[in-house]
């Protein structure tokens, strides 16, 4: 290409249709969150969760991942973690059912990033890699059942190496009781109908050609509205949408060079003769160990690309099958404190009483480790049976 046309080319790659979507899912938990629907929802969840503590911490670890799907896994164990403070000084220093709730949350907004395709910046590099995209409907299909099953197994791993019932007396967390405003209806009317047309995207391209276009529905109403204002547009995770950018815009390149092309080769040859499940495992393994030591969403812009090529030259051709296993392994990579963003904030938190952190990283790696794993074997056989009858 001369210049001209390469500037064309990779410019044109840099906003796309999916990055578009990406800002669409930030004026949504912008929304969400400066108007307290997602804490309302929270605590109002969390306070139906009695005093017994197995429960309490099954909850708060689905009311993690719940929140994951719409406000991030960058959102959710920070919200989360704000709502469970006063239970926290409640219970004595050093207490197990602390560790065991924080770190629950963390591993389940973890899980939460691969629930949907807002969730996390490494779901929006695997749908950029899809040809076709899959709908809503298709992703939430495959991934809440992974999600679910993890997190009941995770939870079970928690019981059974914290013991956090010894000795714990809970404080119930309250509700909020101030009813919903109009501002906070038409919020949650706009988040629901935009979340039902994403579901329906493939249905309605006639009507709107791609799922970016809908995300224009809750920009143009929340900030035409003033709902959100600019302060809430230059918070929005702009560096996030940088690397996103251009880690598609590094995919052409990679691609338009030929050199995608020839490392996409030189693992085929590897995999020769593999069935697609034997290259499901081999890949969903090599970005298990990638993603746990680099972050989740660099390790997909690395990594998918190659996957997408690998598979579409397979013999028995499923590219968007390993793209989408490939994607759900990026958010289970959770072993240690620096394993995505969920666990650095956990990591972080002190004791108020004590001024000591509640984790150290002994803990990361007794139970994220194992915790990585089980997702791990989750992906490959539910998530695998899930993806073939999805007919991805």
């Amino acid at each position: 290409m001369g210049t001209k046309e390469a500037t064309k080319y990779i410019f044109s790659a840099m906003w796309t249709p999916v990055i578009m979507l990406l800002l669409g899912g930030f004026a949504i938990a912008a929304a969400l969150s400066k108007y307290g629907i997602a804490k309302r929802m929270a605590t109002f969840v969390l306070s139906k969760a009695g005093t017994r503590p197995r429960t309490v911490l099954l909850t708060n670890m689905f009311v993690a991942m719940f929140a994951s799907m719409w406000i991030s896994n960058v959102a959710a164990p920070v919200l989360c973690f704000s709502i469970i403070q006063p239970l926290l000084r409640n219970l004595p220093s050093n207490s197990d059912f602390s560790k065991a709730l924080i770190l629950g949350i963390a591993l389940s907004s973890n899980i939460g990033g691969m629930a949907s395709p807002i969730a996390s910046p490494q779901n929006i590099i695997a749908l950029e890699n899809m040809h076709p995209a899959p709908s809503w409907g298709a992703w939430f299909f495959v991934a809440l059942p992974v999600c679910i099953v993890s997190i009941l197994l995770i939870w079970v791993l928690l019981l059974v190496s914290f013991r956090p019932g010894k000795g714990t007396t809970i404080v119930p967390i309250r509700t909020v009781k101030d009813p919903f405003t109009g501002v906070e209806w038409f919020i949650t009317i706009v988040t629901l109908v935009t979340i039902v047309l994403w579901c329906g995207s493939h249905a309605l391209e006639q009507v709107f050609g791609d799922m970016g276009v809908i995300a224009i529905i809750p920009l143009v109403l929340f900030f035409g509205t003033g709902i959100l204002s600019k302060e809430d547009f230059n918070n929005f995770l702009w560096t996030i949408i940088i690397l996103a950018a251009g880690g598609l815009s590094l995919g052409k390149a990679v691609n338009s060079s030929g050199l995608l092309h020839t490392i996409a080769s030189s693992i085929k040859e590897q995999v020769d003769g593999y069935s697609l499940y034997s290259v499901l495992c081999v890949f969903c393994g090599l970005i298990l160990v990638i993603a746990t030591f680099i972050s989740h969403t660099v390790a997909a812009l690395i990594v998918l690309p190659v996957v997408m090529r690998v598979g579409a030259a397979m013999d028995e051709p499923h590219p968007n099958l390993l793209v989408m296993g490939a994607a759900l392994m990026c958010s289970a990579a959770m072993g240690l404190p620096t394993s995505g963003f969920p666990n650095m904030t956990a990591i972080m938190l002190e004791d108020s009483q004590t001024g000591e952190r509640y984790l150290a990283v002994k803990h990361f790696i007794t139970r994220g480790v194992p915790s990585s794993f089980i997702t791990f074997f989750v992906v490959i056989t539910i998530g695998f049976g899930l993806m073939r009858v999805a007919g991805f």
